[in-house]
């Protein structure tokens, strides 16, 4: 009745659809908790104590919070555009959520194996900004406005520069499948890109602050001035969709650095050939590890580092970054040709 093509198409439909379930469910746990580490960490940094009210030292603050958003009202300016008004938050988050799905967090876990991953994960980060952009656009704010118009020229000059900075990690695997760059990395010293592209490596973490609208970039919502720049008009469950697009992106960003430079789920030869019990735990666990690692240094950041002048922007991605990663292109190439790489 049913042809053996047909049903095993169907049961790859299914387990597709089980690891999508599995992997937005971990993640959304992982948003929510980002929120409250990122409270915690920089409380400590500024001697507070952070969330300590709601559970054991305000561990269930993240559930309170959700409940809050979720049972707020939903206003909506009058004069809104209403049809791109809805869909905004919707598209800054369904955008992000998708580049998680070329992503592999070990050897056998990842929704899609494709061979332009790298391009992919960078395609999705751009149109997740169009969400802003209407955001900003359809509210009827000039703060929203104003948030908006940055954010595309912020995104219009920082992709050009994370672009680039992944042009050397390309070159030194010869691919752009996220597994085959992964498996490249065994090669080098330390087993990471991250020592022969520790140029390309600074320029890829500035320019993903400013990607994930994270401090020291933050001006598209810049509160100083914006009051909350692109979602001041959002509130209750869209406001939401804003505020997790915002913490998935700074995991895909992690993920992403995890996997170019910092050898993905597999560690250093010469650490396993010291400690071969090593090897016995999972890959995912060392991948879930330096995502937290390179998380940490977005909280460290904002503890830490004042927030840019939008000239000062301008002037760094262009004037600084885009040279860098020209610089990191050609000493890699001279590099290969002369068989030091």
């Amino acid at each position: 009745m049913f042809s053996p093509e047909l049903i095993g198409m169907c049961i790859k439909i299914i387990i597709i659809l089980i690891k999508s379930l599995v992997l937005v469910g971990v993640v959304m746990l992982h948003v929510a908790y980002a929120t409250y580490f990122e409270r915690k960490v920089i409380g400590h940094m500024q001697v507070r104590l952070g969330p300590m009210r709601v559970g054991y030292h305000g561990l269930l603050q993240p559930v309170a919070d959700m409940m809050k958003l979720l049972f707020k009202e939903d206003i909506i300016p009058s004069r809104a555009d209403k049809p791109i008004f809805f869909s905004a938050p919707v598209i800054s988050f369904v955008a992000v959520m998708t580049a998680l799905s070329v992503i592999p967090f070990s050897d056998d876990f990842s929704i899609a194996n494709i061979n332009v991953g790298l391009l992919f994960i960078l395609a999705m980060s751009s149109i997740s900004a169009y969400g802003i952009i209407f955001a900003g656009i359809a509210s009827d704010s000039k703060f929203a406005f104003l948030g908006s118009l940055r954010s595309a020229a912020q995104v219009l000059s920082y992709e050009v520069a994370l672009g680039l900075s992944l042009v050397g990690v390309m070159m030194l695997a010869g691919s752009l499948n996220l597994r085959e760059i992964v498996y490249a990395q065994s090669a080098y010293p330390f087993g990471m890109f991250i020592f022969p592209q520790i140029l390309g490596f600074f320029v890829f973490l500035t320019a993903a602050f400013a990607e994930t609208n994270r401090t020291p970039f933050d001006l598209p919502e810049a509160e100083s001035e914006l009051v909350a720049g692109y979602f001041t008009e959002y509130s209750g469950f869209r406001f939401a969709l804003f505020y997790a697009a915002e913490y998935v992106a700074m995991i895909v960003m992690s993920s992403l650095g995890t996997i170019c430079y910092l050898g993905g789920w597999t560690l250093p030869p010469f650490l396993t050939g010291m400690f071969p019990f090593l090897l016995k735990i999972p890959g995912v666990v060392w991948f879930a590890l330096k995502i937290y690692g390179c998380i940490f240094i977005f909280y460290w950041i904002r503890a830490t580092v004042p927030r840019y002048r939008y000239d000062q922007l301008m002037n760094i991605g262009w004037k600084i970054l885009i040279p860098l990663s020209l610089l990191n292109i050609l000493i890699t190439g001279l590099l290969k040709i002369v068989g030091i790489l």
